[in-house]
């Protein structure tokens, strides 16, 4: 069977390159992205060329970057702007093709393989694209062509800025084993330190473990990442006139005060889980898997995901499986700065399993659906839960 043509655009340190493309003066100066020191949400978010040259680093602390770049001009995130010239890189993707996935704001991938040939081929065409978004936004991309997914994304990872790689059935071995394990989507910092433990250190010694270890070890996440490594990727792209649903719904929130209790941490939950739930039930979906991710004062990571005992949209339910999760990973020692909740395998309405409590459940939905048309009618605050009110440890944010 002949093999997909898949191209990954990645724009180059987007939100900063938006920025400077709004503000030309910005041009030649260090610029980064950056959340507000007084609303506890101070770090870097994104960074220009320039700026990553003088050693700032998405994630560090604003003090800590302006350390290193004394003149770096720090502006805080325009989210609505971002979302335009994402909207517009969209549209000239889809001058080429109906094969459009995004990922986040700023990277996307296209299956090209019905269509290259129009436009001289996968490169020319890549090429082309690069071109159109340089000449009609004044932003930069890089691309990736590959025969699947993971590679092409990995192509558009090796040369930046304003560059494209070619990952070619003929050439990954040589181009990708030799690569850090980190390089690749799908393994986080924790799993290559387990890794390292196991002297494996690039993804050519990732798939010298056998199959079995990884499956006992780690996940069958990692069974199938090292299949497509393998070069079995048939993952597909699916047509923007047939929209898939989407594979979770979460929210986060960064506190205006550093939190430490559990009636802290609950009543974040709270907040964001009326979010979550919100939006579940707008779409008319369950959650039968949950995540929670912690980031301490000191920017150090903790998570952990479960199978849910049963199908859930109400933010009651959110909040007690979250809290239940957090006990079984959280020794409660240390301040927490940032709280993200998300839900995972998601179904309609109609494909929960009914119970013998399934009226008082209908009960609950309905009553939830109510308080949804009243907050959508007189605003966010008019109907909120009683541990809320006198709290003041969350805002409305982005993430």
């Amino acid at each position: 069977m002949k093999d997909k043509i898949i191209l990954h655009v990645d724009a180059n340190s987007f939100y900063a390159s938006v920025e400077c493309a709004r503000h030309p003066e910005l041009k030649n100066l260090p610029v980064a992205v950056s959340g507000n020191p007084k609303k506890r949400n101070g770090i870097i978010l994104a960074k220009n060329e320039i700026a990553k040259k003088c050693g700032v680093q998405t994630g560090e602390a604003i003090w800590q970057a302006k350390d290193k770049c004394p003149n770096l001009v720090c502006i805080y995130p325009d989210m609505p702007l971002y979302e335009e010239y994402s909207k517009k890189m969209h549209k000239i993707f889809e001058k080429y093709t109906h094969l459009i996935e995004g990922m986040g704001l700023d990277e996307c991938w296209l299956d090209i393989t019905q269509t290259a040939h129009l436009f001289g081929g996968a490169e020319n065409l890549a090429t082309k694209i690069r071109t159109e978004i340089k000449e009609n936004l004044g932003i930069t991309v890089s691309v990736g062509i590959s025969f699947c997914k993971l590679f092409a994304k990995l192509g558009s990872d090796l040369k930046k800025p304003d560059a494209q790689t070619v990952i070619s059935r003929q050439n990954f071995k040589e181009i990708v084993y030799p690569l850090p394990i980190e390089s690749i989507i799908g393994i986080g910092h924790r799993s290559a330190k387990k890794l390292h433990k196991m002297n494996v250190f690039t993804l050519g010694d990732f798939l010298e473990v056998p199959a079995y270890i990884l499956k006992n070890n780690f996940s069958v996440v990692f069974y199938e990442l090292r299949k497509k490594l393998l070069g079995f990727d048939s993952d597909e792209i699916a047509s923007i006139y047939t929209p898939t649903p989407p594979k979770s719904i979460g929210n986060g929130t960064t506190t205006l005060v550093d939190i430490f209790t559990k009636e802290e941490i609950r009543s974040t939950l709270v907040f964001l889980a009326e979010k979550i739930s919100a939006r579940l039930r707008a779409k008319g979906f369950y959650a039968n898997a949950l995540s929670v991710h912690i980031r301490t004062t000191t920017f150090q990571h903790s998570g952990k995901n479960i199978v849910l005992p049963k199908s859930i949209n109400s933010a009651k339910d959110i909040v007690k499986y979250s809290m239940e999760l957090i006990e079984k990973f959280w020794n409660f020692d240390e301040k927490i700065r940032s709280i993200r909740i998300s839900t995972h395998h998601l179904t309609s309405g109609d494909c929960t399993q009914l119970t013998i409590f399934q009226m008082a459940e209908e009960k609950k939905s309905a009553l939830n659906v109510a308080l949804d048309e009243i907050r959508k009618k007189y605003g966010k605050q008019s109907i909120q839960p009683a541990s809320m009110i006198s709290q003041n440890l969350v805002r409305d944010n982005f993430s």
